[in-house]
């Protein structure tokens, strides 16, 4: 099948006859960019076409990932905010079978050639039935569209423009140029959409010169343009918006369905809203309704009362954490006197060394430090496997000069480990099948300081 092509591109003296006629051109010719059809009608969800170039993007594991650019497209690539389209290329094989290839995405590169990426190839000149995922279409058509009247709503209510977007998966937003925007008037935002949406409005679709575009920028009745030559191609909504836009859209506002705010954060540039239109709202008050379901079932209390139970339960936790850390506290103490008991000074030395599967590196640190400051001529060393790696402590009263620090830094060194501390403590971490070899190590340096000090 891929003999008559090459990865790189088409050979510019292959004929053939063109869709439709009888007139023969090359495949050079024939490589110019492509028909957007999408740009005349948005709601057309199939059409023919006719593969004018074929090449073998990656090859990995035994499976291939092909381009294919044909000479009129209604797929939509990634382009200007909104994500591209998917869908199918329907060919009928040399045996007359039928073949539907899956088409992942689409994109466009520098030369304004449409890609169509598939995982299997088709022959130069072979016709296609292109059919287009209407649902993920549709949706992007209800983002972009809701995306043009919440900003223009926002332009004209508040005088904050946008200065980007971004239309996702889930969710989709615009940056607004400004500082915070109050939660009430956010909420006015939102009316005012929803009451233009069930205006029904008309959303249209016109081309017009690059100089008469510029003259409506000059006059303030478009805010931007593209710098490209050529027709601009403009988007209206009736009375409230006009903008330059090569996306695809609605007929009208009514079929947005609907707009939803679902928050904002500060960014950089100003203020991020984050929003969704149609289906899309649907499904997101449906989830929000399963949530707060969930919670008065979990709560035993009803959808007004969750923000009390909720500041109830936060409240609770506070003071348990208080409390909890308040006993970790005393039993700490209590642990450091009952070790200072058990562990005798020896030589003027009392080291304290203890391994712990089931005590937590923060109670270690605890114990290590009560220890330390309650017991003279006191040198400890914990570990706690209860995480991973384990945690090392290595701590000494204030009546040793040696450096804990440094013992414990170099020693972690020596295994390709970070670690340190101060002088009186330090910490580190070390993989468990090498923890008994590193506390003996740490030991032997500890003794021969102390001998040194002395």
């Amino acid at each position: 099948m891929l003999s008559n092509y090459t990865k790189s591109g088409l050979p510019s003296d292959l004929p053939v006859f063109a869709p439709g006629g009888s007139q023969r051109q090359t495949w050079s010719q024939r490589m110019s960019a492509p028909e957007r059809l999408y740009y005349a009608d948005s709601f057309l969800k199939s059409f023919p076409a006719a593969v004018t170039d074929v090449r073998e993007l990656s090859h990995t594991d035994g499976e291939s990932v092909w381009q294919i650019a044909l000479d009129c497209t209604a797929f939509y690539p990634t382009s200007g905010g909104q994500p591209y389209d998917t869908g199918v290329l329907r060919a009928v094989s040399p045996g007359g079978a039928l073949l539907d290839i899956a088409v992942e995405s689409a994109e466009e590169d520098d030369q304004g050639q449409v890609w169509h990426f598939v995982r299997k190839p088709l022959s130069l000149g072979a016709k296609v039935d292109g059919h287009i995922d209407w649902e993920r279409r549709f949706d992007h058509m209800q983002q972009h569209t809701g995306q043009h009247l919440l900003s223009a709503v926002f332009l004209r209510e508040l005088n904050i423009a946008t200065v980007s977007f971004h239309l996702g998966d889930s969710v989709s937003t615009i940056d607004l140029a400004g500082g915070p925007i109050a939660h009430h008037s956010l909420e006015r935002m939102e009316r005012l959409c929803n009451e233009i949406i069930a205006e029904d409005r008309a959303v249209s679709t016109r081309n017009v010169p690059r100089a008469e575009a510029e003259s409506m920028l000059a006059a303030g009745q478009l805010r931007k343009l593209p710098e490209r030559a050529g027709d601009i191609r403009l988007i209206e909504i009736h009375d409230i918006d006009r903008n330059a836009c090569g996306g695809t859209h609605v007929a009208s506002t009514g079929q947005i369905g609907a707009l939803l705010l679902r928050g904002t954060e500060k960014v950089s540039r100003g203020v991020r809203v984050e929003f969704v239109c149609g289906l899309r709202a649907v499904r997101a008050a449906r989830a929000d309704a399963a949530i707060l379901s969930q919670l008065t079932t979990m709560l035993s209390a009803g959808a007004a009362d969750i923000p009390a139970a909720v500041e109830r339960l936060k409240n609770e936790s506070k003071n348990t954490a208080k409390e909890r850390q308040r006993l970790r506290e005393e039993l700490a103490d209590y642990h450091a006197s009952r070790l200072a008991v058990e562990v005798h000074i020896e030589d003027g030395l009392r080291i304290v060394d203890r391994a712990w599967k089931d005590r937590d590196p923060e109670y270690c640190k605890l114990l290590a430090s009560r220890l330390t400051s309650a017991a003279p001529s006191t040198i400890v060393l914990f570990s706690s496997e209860s995480t991973t790696p384990a945690s090392i402590v290595l701590a000494r009263s204030l009546d040793f000069n040696f450096d804990c620090g440094r013992i414990l830094r170099e020693a972690l060194s020596q295994l390709g480990l970070r670690g340190g501390g101060s002088p009186d403590f330090a910490q580190g971490e070390v993989p468990a099948e090498q923890l008994a070899a590193f506390r003996t190590s740490v030991l032997a340096a500890v003794r021969a300081s102390v001998a040194h000090s002395r």
